[in-house]
């Protein structure tokens, strides 16, 4: 075979791979009972989350400390539009829709104020943001139920397909990854992937290269938070019960940690990230009174010994193609 004809077929090879992770789950799932199960959805879920998230801080460089705030918009959306808090009913393919626009509108209206700020500036906006949208959950009697949440929510149903179990969301979940990971990664190797990384490196310098900065920042904000909102749709069709207590800052640090520990900029990283922060601390069960700490201790010593994450920015989806196909 000629390295011409190598270099035509094995990117195939590079595609399987990339498929291997999805099918090996669901074939997992299949074995698994309830409660593994369960954990094995939250995992798929924060791997959504931090893909989402990873298009502002991992592409854009910009510290958003308030993601939380979009995926409690996500939630809610589902929350009020398909329970009996105001007898509306709307099919799940509708709220996915809605929740992920209405998210996708927050983060507009959360980036157009802070185009000008930077560092440690943004973050603190950005944390105000979410607590604010918080509060607002939480004192809005009338609308969302105050702390005591909303409950009794609507079984999602998809094309006449009822998700009703830890399974059925796996499989939902699985599609949903591929597709936010798929979507990440064109973005990366897009113009407006390059876009953002000069954002990222130096903001006067793209801006003086005749970048559109604002333009950039926006579309990233608002791609970031449609993920993050339509992750909040599913959560909340999971758990059939939303309250202001489950969209807490902590949710917020945990989400940021998941692309921090598994390396900024890498999808795969995302994924290795929730897997590591949800499965961690349900190992961790056994020493309940000292399973902070330790996660703690965990969590510094993966941060000390692998300062730009477990997978690094460098080895993402096409470095992988790269390698497969015969290149460099």
């Amino acid at each position: 075979m000629t390295s011409d004809a190598k270099t035509t077929h094995i990117p195939w090879l590079g595609a399987a791979v990339l498929l291997l992770l999805p099918v090996a789950v669901l074939i997992l799932g299949q074995f698994l009972p309830t409660y593994p199960l369960r954990v094995l959805d939250m995992i798929l879920l924060y791997a959504i989350l931090g893909l989402g998230l990873n298009i502002v801080v991992g592409y854009a460089g910009l510290l958003d400390l308030g993601f939380v705030a979009f995926y409690a918009i996500g939630a809610y959306s589902w929350a009020l539009l398909a329970s009996g808090q105001f007898d509306i009913h709307l099919p799940f393919w509708l709220v996915l829709i809605i929740g992920a626009g209405l998210a996708g509108i927050a983060g507009i209206l959360l980036g157009i104020p802070v185009l000008r700020l930077r560092g440690d500036y943004l973050a603190i906006v950005t944390l105000g943001f979410g607590e604010i949208i918080r509060v607002l959950m939480n004192n809005l009697d009338g609308l969302t139920n105050g702390p005591q949440g909303i409950a009794r929510i609507d079984e999602a149903h998809l094309f006449g397909w009822t998700l009703s179990t830890p399974l059925d969301f796996l499989y939902l979940l699985v599609g949903l990854l591929i597709i936010a990971f798929l979507f990440v990664w064109r973005i990366e190797g897009s113009a407006l992937g390059t876009a953002l990384s000069a954002v990222r490196e130096d903001q006067d310098a793209a801006r003086g290269c005749g970048i559109d900065t604002t333009r950039v920042k926006l579309v990233a904000f608002c791609t970031s938070a449609m993920i993050g909102g339509a992750g909040g749709v599913v959560f909340a069709a999971m758990q059939r019960f939303v309250s202001p207590e489950s969209f807490t800052f902590w949710e917020s640090l945990v989400i940021v940690l998941v692309i921090v520990v598994g390396g900024l900029g890498n999808p795969f990283g995302a994924i290795l990230g929730a897997t590591l922060l949800i499965l961690i601390p349900e190992m961790l069960r056994a020493w309940a009174d000292y399973r902070l700490l330790l996660y703690g201790i965990a969590l510094v010593l993966i941060i000390l010994s692998r300062p730009r994450g477990l997978l690094p920015r460098a080895y993402g989806p096409s470095w992988l193609m790269r390698r497969l196909g015969g290149g460099r």
